[in-house]
């Protein structure tokens, strides 16, 4: 199954993720529940064994509950769990909170950098009502401002929202990643690389053989041909890395992918291959017992995850992602920035605030300078990894670890961080370095010293270095950025014996 068989019931079971309601008008249903039972929040708490600052997160929208305490929940409040998952708010009054918390926490909000009002019993309606009304107007000039906004963006940031409400953890692919590997009798339990052989004999299971070939089309990492049962990849490839570029190629097979129909569907697909790749390199049995162990140890490491299993650095973090909100309850940001600053891929369920235009896209923009996914950057010691705790100016303090890699197109940075409140199981948390970040106020790390603007600001006129995807962000064709004419006469070059 992918993510696009399944239905909205099996999400809204498998990650007590609401289709029905979102997480403010959950949390609202249960702070009316508990208040007209005369229940103290601690009363609450201790009903359902959890602790009080876990149930005031709840009611405050600020954390999504499991199935198994949503179902405490519903018995410690006399009521069910689709009572509680209702899509209308409380009362009248809780819409109007509720509005006004979803306002301040979406993306035109928080681009206007300014402090979000703190809702609670002694605000006026008024109140509420004018923050509402001002920020309604605000959304509809951004909106006309962008009138035909960039589809592969949007569809970007819809798909992201729907990976954090999953803790980017899917179930049904590492279904799929368990079965691959029994097919060629691994048990997913050992720690160590999957080798290459197991690789082919995945490939050759599901009915392909591999082909190395130096003329692979410039515009793809690899072809797969159905008709004949071949995967063509590049004979530049090392023999480990090939493995990922092979699976990638095999997961249209496994999530039975057709031609897509909309960008976003394609976005989608490529998640899943990438996952399914990750789910592969790292099993779930073997990744989660060595996360468990050296949480056990404080010595979480993204380094020793990659040297465990043979795979690239982002691969760790990204796999870490997967797994560490699902198995070890651990909320967690992943952030790729080019070295001129520019935000490539995010990720986050932990509440930190990604640049992001008024729309919500992230890709693109300009991440601050003082945060790791930066400062890495000016460091001289390439060998081990970077450790740096960020005080926001929105609040909470930030700790990263990340490290600089290279690829074709310069230097990036690839870093995973978690709240102040998670680095105790974090190796690398007694780091000394620790920077403040104001932005989105331009002062923070945009704008230039008062002596150089005024010394410059008349005489410099540089000419902007504007990327081509810039005015191209949703190439033509069936699979976007791939040149079809090139890859269709190749395949048609290997027909028959050759390859």
């Amino acid at each position: 199954m992918t993510l696009t068989d399944m239905s909205a019931t099996e999400r809204s079971a498998e990650h007590a993720g609401t289709e029905a309601a979102d997480a403010l008008t959950l949390g609202r249903q249960v702070r009316e529940r508990r208040i007209r039972l005369g229940l103290k929040l601690e009363q609450l708490a201790e009903a359902i064994d959890r602790a009080p600052s876990q149930v005031s997160a709840i009611e405050n929208g600020k954390r999504e509950p499991s199935l198994p305490v949503l179902r405490a929940l519903a018995q410690a409040l006399d009521c069910t769990v689709d009572e509680l998952l209702a899509s209308e708010a409380p009362s009248e009054r809780a819409a109007l909170e509720i509005s006004v918390e979803r306002a301040q926490r979406g993306p035109v909000f928080q681009s206007l950098g300014i402090p979000a009002i703190r809702v609670s019993k002694a605000t006026h309606d008024d109140t509420l009502r004018a923050v509402l009304g001002l920020h309604q107007e605000v959304e509809r000039l951004h909106r006309e401002r962008a009138a035909t906004p960039e589809e592969a963006r949007r569809a970007n940031t819809e798909l992201r929202a729907e990976m954090r409400v999953r803790g980017n953890y899917f179930a049904e692919l590492e279904r799929e990643a368990a079965a691959l590997l029994e097919s060629v009798g691994h048990d997913g339990v050992d720690v160590g690389p999957v080798s290459q052989l197991a690789i082919a004999g995945i490939a050759q299971k599901l009915g392909f053989t591999l082909h190395y070939v130096n003329d692979l089309p410039h515009s793809t990492r690899s072809v797969i041909d159905r008709r004949n049962g071949r995967i063509y990849l590049g004979e530049s490839l090392p023999s480990r890395d090939a493995r990922a570029p092979i699976l990638r190629a095999l997961a249209s097979i496994v999530c039975r992918h057709e031609e897509p129909r909309s960008y976003g569907e394609f976005l989608r697909q490529r998640v899943e291959a990438n996952y399914l790749a990750g789910a592969v390199l790292l099993p779930e049995r073997a990744t989660v017992e060595r996360l468990r162990e050296a949480k056990a140890q404080r010595q979480i490491s993204m380094e020793d995850l990659r040297d465990a299993f043979g795979v690239s650095y982002e691969m760790a973090a990204h796999r870490f992602t997967n797994l560490a909100t699902e198995h070890l309850d651990l909320p967690v940001h992943f952030m790729k920035a080019h070295e001129s600053g520019m935000l490539i891929k995010a990720y986050e369920n932990d509440g930190v605030r990604f640049p992001s235009d008024a729309l919500g896209n992230l890709e693109g923009a300009a991440v601050c300078r003082n945060w790791t996914a930066r400062t890495v950057f000016s460091q001289s010691d390439r060998f081990n990894p970077w450790y740096q705790y960020t005080d926001m100016s929105a609040g909470g303090t930030y700790w990263c670890t990340s490290r600089v890699e290279k690829a074709k197109e310069g230097q990036y940075s690839v870093s995973v961080g978690v709240p102040f409140d998670s680095v105790k199981w974090f190796r690398g948390r007694d780091t000394p370095h620790r920077t403040r970040s104001f932005c989105p106020d331009e002062r923070c790390c945009r704008r230039a010293s008062d002596a150089l603007t005024r010394k410059w600001s008349a005489a410099a006129w540089p000419e902007a270095a504007t990327p081509t995807s810039l005015l191209a962000a949703l190439p033509t064709g069936t699979f976007p950025g791939v040149d079809a004419h090139e890859v269709y006469g190749f395949l048609e070059s290997y027909e028959g014996n050759r390859g």
